[in-house]
Protein backbone atom coordinates (compact mmCIF):
# COMPACT_ATOMS: atom_id res chain seq x y z
CA UNK A 1 0.00 0.00 0.00
CA UNK A 2 1.51 3.55 -1.01
CA UNK A 3 2.00 5.89 1.82
CA UNK A 4 0.16 9.61 1.02
CA UNK A 5 2.27 12.18 0.12
CA UNK A 6 3.61 14.76 2.93
CA UNK A 7 2.57 17.22 0.12
CA UNK A 8 -0.84 16.40 -1.89
CA UNK A 9 -0.07 18.73 -5.26
CA UNK A 10 -2.27 19.34 -8.23
CA UNK A 11 -0.33 18.40 -11.31
CA UNK A 12 -1.25 19.11 -15.33
CA UNK A 13 0.18 16.47 -17.68
CA UNK A 14 0.43 17.87 -21.21
CA UNK A 15 -1.20 15.22 -23.09
CA UNK A 16 -2.61 11.95 -22.22
CA UNK A 17 -2.39 9.55 -24.75
CA UNK A 18 1.01 7.94 -24.86
CA UNK A 19 2.18 5.31 -22.72
CA UNK A 20 4.34 7.77 -21.16
CA UNK A 21 1.41 9.50 -20.08
CA UNK A 22 -0.88 6.72 -18.94
CA UNK A 23 1.66 5.51 -16.75
CA UNK A 24 3.04 8.57 -15.53
CA UNK A 25 -0.93 8.96 -14.17
CA UNK A 26 -0.51 5.51 -12.28
CA UNK A 27 3.10 6.76 -10.62
CA UNK A 28 1.32 9.73 -9.19
CA UNK A 29 -2.11 8.26 -8.68
CA UNK A 30 -0.36 6.41 -6.36
CA UNK A 31 1.18 9.31 -4.58
CA UNK A 32 -2.25 10.41 -3.85
CA UNK A 33 -1.51 13.24 -6.17
CA UNK A 34 -4.67 15.28 -7.76
CA UNK A 35 -4.06 15.04 -11.77
CA UNK A 36 -5.78 16.55 -14.63
CA UNK A 37 -5.08 16.62 -18.53
CA UNK A 38 -4.42 18.57 -21.54
CA UNK A 39 -5.43 16.34 -24.53
CA UNK A 40 -7.45 16.84 -27.89
CA UNK A 41 -8.73 13.39 -27.88
CA UNK A 42 -11.33 13.33 -24.24
CA UNK A 43 -10.97 10.02 -24.48
CA UNK A 44 -7.34 8.98 -24.61
CA UNK A 45 -5.97 6.19 -22.99
CA UNK A 46 -5.15 8.04 -19.73
CA UNK A 47 -8.71 9.36 -18.89
CA UNK A 48 -9.53 5.74 -17.94
CA UNK A 49 -8.36 5.97 -14.54
CA UNK A 50 -9.46 6.43 -10.72
CA UNK A 51 -6.51 8.69 -10.44
CA UNK A 52 -7.77 11.26 -13.42
CA UNK A 53 -9.61 14.31 -12.06
CA UNK A 54 -10.49 15.83 -15.30
CA UNK A 55 -9.38 15.64 -19.48
CA UNK A 56 -9.35 19.44 -20.62
CA UNK A 57 -9.71 19.32 -24.16
CA UNK A 58 -7.07 21.15 -25.96
CA UNK A 59 -6.11 22.17 -29.55
CA UNK A 60 -4.02 19.90 -30.89
CA UNK A 61 -0.16 20.67 -30.96
CA UNK A 62 0.43 18.87 -34.03
CA UNK A 63 -1.66 21.67 -36.48
CA UNK A 64 -2.01 24.47 -33.75
CA UNK A 65 1.40 25.05 -31.46
CA UNK A 66 0.55 28.46 -30.62
CA UNK A 67 -3.26 27.51 -29.72
CA UNK A 68 -1.68 24.61 -27.44
CA UNK A 69 0.48 26.76 -25.44
CA UNK A 70 -1.85 29.61 -24.67
CA UNK A 71 -4.29 26.76 -23.99
CA UNK A 72 -1.82 25.57 -21.13
CA UNK A 73 -1.00 29.21 -19.93
CA UNK A 74 -4.04 29.83 -19.73
CA UNK A 75 -5.60 26.77 -17.55
CA UNK A 76 -1.33 27.50 -15.26
CA UNK A 77 -3.15 31.03 -14.76
CA UNK A 78 -5.90 30.04 -12.95
CA UNK A 79 -3.42 29.15 -10.15
CA UNK A 80 -5.11 25.33 -9.73
CA UNK A 81 -1.55 24.00 -10.47
CA UNK A 82 1.75 23.42 -8.59
CA UNK A 83 3.37 21.29 -11.17
CA UNK A 84 3.32 21.08 -14.93
CA UNK A 85 4.54 18.22 -16.37
CA UNK A 86 5.20 17.87 -19.84
CA UNK A 87 5.68 14.13 -20.49
CA UNK A 88 5.46 14.54 -24.06
CA UNK A 89 7.78 15.78 -26.60
CA UNK A 90 5.30 18.53 -26.21
CA UNK A 91 8.38 19.90 -23.97
CA UNK A 92 9.97 21.47 -26.65
CA UNK A 93 6.94 24.40 -26.69
CA UNK A 94 7.45 24.85 -23.12
CA UNK A 95 10.98 24.97 -22.66
CA UNK A 96 10.71 28.01 -25.96
CA UNK A 97 8.24 29.92 -23.10
CA UNK A 98 9.55 29.42 -20.06
CA UNK A 99 9.53 32.34 -18.76
CA UNK A 100 5.53 32.22 -19.75
CA UNK A 101 4.87 29.63 -17.18
CA UNK A 102 2.86 31.67 -14.60
CA UNK A 103 4.61 32.01 -10.96
CA UNK A 104 3.04 29.44 -8.75
CA UNK A 105 3.35 26.66 -11.28
CA UNK A 106 6.41 24.48 -11.40
CA UNK A 107 8.24 22.62 -14.02
CA UNK A 108 11.31 21.01 -14.80
CA UNK A 109 12.82 21.50 -18.35
CA UNK A 110 16.22 22.38 -19.89
CA UNK A 111 16.73 25.64 -22.09
CA UNK A 112 15.22 25.82 -25.33
CA UNK A 113 18.50 25.00 -27.49
CA UNK A 114 19.61 21.76 -25.10
CA UNK A 115 15.74 20.62 -25.54
CA UNK A 116 16.22 20.92 -29.50
CA UNK A 117 19.56 19.31 -29.07
CA UNK A 118 18.27 16.12 -27.86
CA UNK A 119 15.35 16.05 -29.27
CA UNK A 120 16.63 16.01 -32.91
CA UNK A 121 18.73 12.98 -33.98
CA UNK A 122 21.18 14.27 -35.87
CA UNK A 123 22.15 17.56 -33.57
CA UNK A 124 22.06 14.84 -30.87
CA UNK A 125 24.39 12.79 -32.89
CA UNK A 126 26.90 15.67 -33.51
CA UNK A 127 26.42 16.57 -29.36
CA UNK A 128 27.93 12.83 -28.85
CA UNK A 129 30.78 12.90 -31.25
CA UNK A 130 31.85 16.12 -29.48
CA UNK A 131 31.44 14.84 -26.10
CA UNK A 132 33.45 11.61 -27.69
CA UNK A 133 30.39 9.97 -26.53
CA UNK A 134 29.86 5.95 -27.76
CA UNK A 135 27.40 5.78 -31.03
CA UNK A 136 27.44 3.63 -34.17
CA UNK A 137 29.09 5.47 -37.65
CA UNK A 138 26.66 8.06 -38.21
CA UNK A 139 25.79 10.64 -41.31
CA UNK A 140 23.79 12.69 -43.06
CA UNK A 141 22.31 13.04 -46.61
CA UNK A 142 20.17 15.30 -48.13
CA UNK A 143 17.83 13.19 -50.83
CA UNK A 144 16.02 9.71 -50.30
CA UNK A 145 17.56 8.72 -53.69
CA UNK A 146 21.01 9.10 -51.89
CA UNK A 147 20.14 6.15 -49.95
CA UNK A 148 22.98 3.63 -51.04
CA UNK A 149 22.21 -0.77 -51.47
CA UNK A 150 23.50 -2.08 -48.70
CA UNK A 151 27.36 -3.58 -48.19
CA UNK A 152 26.71 -4.22 -44.14
CA UNK A 153 23.31 -4.00 -42.37
CA UNK A 154 22.20 0.18 -41.48
CA UNK A 155 19.40 2.08 -40.43
CA UNK A 156 17.82 4.71 -42.04
CA UNK A 157 15.70 7.21 -39.91
CA UNK A 158 14.67 10.91 -40.12
CA UNK A 159 15.94 13.53 -37.52
CA UNK A 160 12.53 13.77 -36.05
CA UNK A 161 10.33 10.63 -35.07
CA UNK A 162 8.94 8.93 -32.05
CA UNK A 163 8.66 5.54 -30.57
CA UNK A 164 10.61 3.86 -33.91
CA UNK A 165 8.30 5.26 -36.71
CA UNK A 166 10.11 6.64 -38.85
CA UNK A 167 13.23 3.97 -38.87
CA UNK A 168 13.87 1.67 -41.18
CA UNK A 169 16.29 -1.49 -40.89
CA UNK A 170 18.48 -1.61 -44.09
CA UNK A 171 20.05 -4.94 -44.97
CA UNK A 172 18.80 -5.86 -49.09
CA UNK A 173 18.52 -3.94 -51.67
CA UNK A 174 15.09 -4.24 -51.43
CA UNK A 175 15.03 -2.44 -48.39
CA UNK A 176 17.31 -0.08 -49.71
CA UNK A 177 14.35 0.66 -52.57
CA UNK A 178 11.61 0.88 -49.62
CA UNK A 179 13.82 2.86 -47.95
CA UNK A 180 13.89 5.64 -50.75
CA UNK A 181 10.01 4.99 -51.45
CA UNK A 182 8.92 5.80 -47.86
CA UNK A 183 11.38 8.74 -47.23
CA UNK A 184 10.88 10.09 -50.82
CA UNK A 185 7.83 12.18 -50.23
CA UNK A 186 9.20 14.22 -46.88
CA UNK A 187 11.78 17.26 -46.79
CA UNK A 188 14.76 17.27 -45.00
CA UNK A 189 17.87 15.52 -44.14
CA UNK A 190 18.15 11.61 -43.73
CA UNK A 191 20.18 10.37 -41.08
CA UNK A 192 22.31 6.68 -41.80
CA UNK A 193 23.52 4.72 -39.17
CA UNK A 194 25.66 1.74 -39.27
CA UNK A 195 23.66 -1.10 -37.87
CA UNK A 196 24.74 -2.94 -34.66
CA UNK A 197 23.78 -6.48 -33.69
CA UNK A 198 23.32 -6.57 -30.05
CA UNK A 199 20.63 -6.22 -27.96
CA UNK A 200 18.60 -2.55 -27.67
CA UNK A 201 18.40 -1.48 -23.68
CA UNK A 202 16.63 2.00 -22.50
CA UNK A 203 17.76 4.08 -20.07
CA UNK A 204 15.97 7.37 -17.96
CA UNK A 205 17.88 9.61 -16.23
CA UNK A 206 17.02 12.86 -13.57
CA UNK A 207 19.07 15.81 -13.34
CA UNK A 208 18.97 18.75 -11.78
CA UNK A 209 20.63 21.49 -13.71
CA UNK A 210 23.39 19.46 -14.22
CA UNK A 211 24.19 17.40 -11.48
CA UNK A 212 22.59 13.43 -11.54
CA UNK A 213 19.88 12.37 -9.49
CA UNK A 214 18.46 8.63 -10.77
CA UNK A 215 19.24 6.23 -13.51
CA UNK A 216 16.66 3.34 -14.24
CA UNK A 217 17.52 1.29 -17.36
CA UNK A 218 15.68 -2.28 -18.77
CA UNK A 219 16.25 -4.00 -21.92
CA UNK A 220 13.46 -4.80 -24.83
CA UNK A 221 12.77 -9.03 -24.11
CA UNK A 222 9.28 -8.26 -26.66
CA UNK A 223 8.69 -5.65 -29.02
CA UNK A 224 4.96 -4.43 -29.40
CA UNK A 225 3.27 -2.58 -31.30
CA UNK A 226 4.77 1.12 -32.64
CA UNK A 227 8.15 0.04 -31.61
CA UNK A 228 7.80 -0.41 -28.24
CA UNK A 229 8.21 -2.59 -25.37
CA UNK A 230 5.80 -5.60 -24.61
CA UNK A 231 7.79 -7.51 -21.99
CA UNK A 232 11.11 -5.42 -20.68
CA UNK A 233 13.41 -6.37 -17.55
CA UNK A 234 15.37 -4.09 -15.53
CA UNK A 235 19.17 -3.63 -16.01
CA UNK A 236 21.51 -0.73 -14.70
CA UNK A 237 24.84 0.19 -16.98
CA UNK A 238 27.25 2.21 -14.28
CA UNK A 239 28.89 3.32 -18.61
CA UNK A 240 25.35 5.02 -19.50
CA UNK A 241 25.92 7.02 -16.28
CA UNK A 242 28.73 8.11 -16.69
CA UNK A 243 28.95 8.62 -20.39
CA UNK A 244 25.38 10.66 -19.94
CA UNK A 245 26.85 12.58 -17.20
CA UNK A 246 29.03 14.25 -19.78
CA UNK A 247 26.17 15.50 -21.90
CA UNK A 248 24.45 16.85 -19.01
CA UNK A 249 26.91 18.76 -17.65
CA UNK A 250 27.11 19.96 -21.19
CA UNK A 251 24.14 21.10 -21.83
CA UNK A 252 22.91 21.98 -17.74
CA UNK A 253 20.32 20.03 -18.35
CA UNK A 254 17.14 20.28 -16.08
CA UNK A 255 14.61 17.56 -15.82
CA UNK A 256 14.23 14.64 -17.46
CA UNK A 257 15.97 12.23 -20.51
CA UNK A 258 15.47 9.26 -21.78
CA UNK A 259 18.04 7.06 -24.48
CA UNK A 260 17.75 4.48 -26.49
CA UNK A 261 21.52 2.32 -26.87
CA UNK A 262 22.88 -0.99 -28.17
CA UNK A 263 24.55 -2.83 -25.52
CA UNK A 264 27.77 -4.62 -27.06
CA UNK A 265 31.32 -5.54 -25.42
CA UNK A 266 30.18 -3.74 -22.05
CA UNK A 267 29.54 -0.56 -24.19
CA UNK A 268 26.46 1.57 -24.94
CA UNK A 269 26.07 2.85 -28.30
CA UNK A 270 23.37 5.05 -28.57
CA UNK A 271 21.01 5.47 -31.38
CA UNK A 272 18.52 7.50 -29.49
CA UNK A 273 17.47 10.42 -26.77
CA UNK A 274 14.14 11.38 -25.76
CA UNK A 275 13.98 14.37 -23.28
CA UNK A 276 11.09 13.10 -21.25
CA UNK A 277 10.62 10.68 -18.85
CA UNK A 278 9.42 7.78 -20.35
CA UNK A 279 6.85 5.24 -18.92
CA UNK A 280 8.17 5.21 -14.99
CA UNK A 281 6.38 2.40 -13.85
CA UNK A 282 9.61 -0.22 -14.77
CA UNK A 283 11.49 2.24 -12.49
CA UNK A 284 8.39 2.30 -10.01
CA UNK A 285 8.33 -1.91 -9.53
CA UNK A 286 12.00 -1.85 -9.49
CA UNK A 287 12.08 0.46 -6.18
CA UNK A 288 12.83 3.86 -7.68
CA UNK A 289 9.96 6.43 -8.16
CA UNK A 290 11.19 8.40 -10.84
CA UNK A 291 7.93 10.69 -11.47
CA UNK A 292 8.14 11.93 -7.75
CA UNK A 293 11.44 12.32 -8.13
CA UNK A 294 10.96 14.50 -11.43
CA UNK A 295 8.01 16.59 -9.69
CA UNK A 296 10.35 16.75 -6.90
CA UNK A 297 12.65 18.89 -9.22
CA UNK A 298 10.37 20.51 -10.69
CA UNK A 299 9.28 22.33 -6.96
CA UNK A 300 12.82 23.40 -7.27
CA UNK A 301 14.16 20.80 -4.15
CA UNK A 302 17.67 19.18 -4.61
CA UNK A 303 16.98 15.32 -3.92
CA UNK A 304 19.94 13.79 -2.99
CA UNK A 305 21.14 10.86 -5.91
CA UNK A 306 18.99 8.23 -5.54
CA UNK A 307 20.51 4.59 -5.50
CA UNK A 308 20.07 2.35 -8.36
CA UNK A 309 17.13 0.62 -9.19
CA UNK A 310 16.81 -3.21 -8.51
CA UNK A 311 17.94 -5.39 -11.26
CA UNK A 312 16.14 -8.49 -12.86
CA UNK A 313 11.84 -6.93 -12.58
CA UNK A 314 10.34 -8.01 -15.81
CA UNK A 315 7.73 -6.05 -16.40
CA UNK A 316 4.86 -6.18 -19.25
CA UNK A 317 2.39 -3.78 -21.46
CA UNK A 318 -0.54 -6.03 -22.06
CA UNK A 319 -1.86 -3.24 -24.61
CA UNK A 320 1.36 -3.79 -26.30
CA UNK A 321 1.72 -7.26 -26.52
CA UNK A 322 -1.69 -7.42 -28.11
CA UNK A 323 -1.42 -5.07 -30.77
CA UNK A 324 2.43 -6.58 -31.44
CA UNK A 325 0.65 -9.98 -31.95
CA UNK A 326 -2.15 -8.85 -33.62
CA UNK A 327 0.67 -7.55 -36.24
CA UNK A 328 2.77 -10.20 -36.44
CA UNK A 329 0.62 -13.21 -36.83
CA UNK A 330 -3.32 -11.32 -38.00
CA UNK A 331 -4.80 -14.84 -36.78
CA UNK A 332 -7.38 -14.74 -34.06
CA UNK A 333 -5.91 -18.09 -32.86
CA UNK A 334 -2.81 -16.20 -31.80
CA UNK A 335 -4.43 -13.38 -30.50
CA UNK A 336 -6.27 -15.19 -27.96
CA UNK A 337 -2.84 -17.08 -26.76
CA UNK A 338 -1.41 -14.19 -26.41
CA UNK A 339 -4.28 -12.74 -24.03
CA UNK A 340 -3.87 -15.91 -22.18
CA UNK A 341 -0.36 -15.18 -21.96
CA UNK A 342 -0.04 -12.09 -20.80
CA UNK A 343 -3.35 -12.68 -18.17
CA UNK A 344 -2.10 -15.33 -16.77
CA UNK A 345 1.51 -13.98 -16.57
CA UNK A 346 2.76 -17.51 -18.51
CA UNK A 347 5.07 -18.78 -21.31
CA UNK A 348 7.47 -15.35 -22.23
CA UNK A 349 5.18 -13.59 -19.89
CA UNK A 350 6.28 -15.69 -16.68
CA UNK A 351 7.36 -13.79 -13.69
CA UNK A 352 6.14 -10.47 -14.75
CA UNK A 353 4.23 -7.57 -13.79
CA UNK A 354 1.73 -5.45 -15.74
CA UNK A 355 2.86 -1.51 -15.70
CA UNK A 356 0.85 -0.42 -18.40
CA UNK A 357 -2.68 -1.03 -16.87
CA UNK A 358 -2.30 -2.71 -13.60
CA UNK A 359 -6.00 -3.70 -12.80
CA UNK A 360 -5.14 -4.37 -9.21
CA UNK A 361 -4.31 -0.74 -8.83
CA UNK A 362 -6.61 0.34 -10.99
CA UNK A 363 -9.00 -0.91 -12.13
CA UNK A 364 -10.84 1.09 -14.85
CA UNK A 365 -7.28 1.08 -16.47
CA UNK A 366 -8.50 -2.32 -17.89
CA UNK A 367 -11.03 -0.57 -20.21
CA UNK A 368 -8.67 -0.08 -23.01
CA UNK A 369 -7.40 -3.09 -22.98
CA UNK A 370 -10.37 -5.07 -23.54
CA UNK A 371 -11.75 -2.27 -25.98
CA UNK A 372 -8.37 -2.83 -27.85
CA UNK A 373 -8.44 -7.22 -27.46
CA UNK A 374 -12.27 -6.99 -28.48
CA UNK A 375 -11.66 -4.95 -31.95
CA UNK A 376 -8.33 -7.31 -32.90
CA UNK A 377 -10.63 -10.46 -32.48
CA UNK A 378 -13.44 -8.64 -34.11
CA UNK A 379 -11.51 -7.12 -36.92
CA UNK A 380 -7.31 -8.24 -36.70
CA UNK A 381 -5.90 -5.78 -39.43
CA UNK A 382 -7.40 -3.33 -37.17
CA UNK A 383 -3.91 -3.64 -35.32
CA UNK A 384 -1.83 -1.54 -38.05
CA UNK A 385 -4.80 1.29 -37.16
CA UNK A 386 -4.76 1.56 -33.74
CA UNK A 387 -1.01 2.53 -32.58
CA UNK A 388 -1.82 5.81 -33.64
CA UNK A 389 -5.15 6.77 -33.86
CA UNK A 390 -5.43 9.90 -31.74
CA UNK A 391 -1.94 10.47 -31.11
CA UNK A 392 -0.59 11.68 -34.13
CA UNK A 393 -2.56 14.87 -32.49
CA UNK A 394 -0.33 15.08 -29.72
CA UNK A 395 3.16 14.86 -31.57
CA UNK A 396 5.05 17.39 -33.37
CA UNK A 397 5.46 17.74 -36.90
CA UNK A 398 7.75 19.61 -39.08
CA UNK A 399 5.59 22.54 -39.49
CA UNK A 400 5.00 22.81 -36.17
CA UNK A 401 8.78 22.18 -34.41
CA UNK A 402 9.45 25.43 -37.08
CA UNK A 403 6.21 27.75 -35.55
CA UNK A 404 8.05 26.75 -32.09
CA UNK A 405 11.42 27.57 -33.53
CA UNK A 406 10.36 31.10 -35.48
CA UNK A 407 7.31 32.72 -34.13
CA UNK A 408 7.43 31.38 -30.46
CA UNK A 409 8.80 33.97 -27.94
Amino acid sequence: MTAAPARRLRILLTEGASTSAREAVTALGLAGHHIEIMDPDVHCISRFSRFVRKVHRCPPIASHPKAYLEFALELSRTGQFDVLLPIHEQGLIFSKALHRIPEGTSIALPAYEAYSTGLDKWTFSQKMRELGMPQPQTRVIDNAADIPDPGTPFIVKRPMSTASRGVQVVKTKDDAAAARVQTGGEHGPIIIQDFIDAPLEHAQLLFDHGRFVAMHGYRQIIRGAGGGEALKESVWRLRVKTEMEKFAKALNWHGAISLDYLWKDETPYFVDCNPRLVEPMSAHFSGLDLAGLLVRISLGESPEEAPPSKTGVRTRLSLQALLGAALRHNSRIEIIREIFRFMTASGEYSDSVEELTPVWLDWMSALPCAATGLAVLVYPKTSHILPSRGWGAGLLTAESIRIIRDEIA
